[in-house]
């Protein structure tokens, strides 16, 4: 069965650093798993500005 070079890269790389899908996970919940609060996605969602449909052109 064909095995890419990155499929065999990622597999041998956990084979031999079995803790990196644990410091993945907390890495990931330092920064990204939150808990949402809907007041404030509301708010930041209310405060957007629309952008234009043709950014570059020069209003004059």
């Amino acid at each position: 069965m064909y095995e890419s070079d990155v499929t065999r890269f990622l597999r041998e790389l956990k084979q031999a650093r079995p803790h990196l899908e644990d410091e993945q996970r907390k890495g990931r919940a330092i920064w990204w798993d939150k808990p949402q609060d809907p007041e404030t996605q509301r708010r930041d969602k209310e405060s957007r500005v629309r952008q234009a449909a043709y950014v570059y052109q020069i209003k004059g």
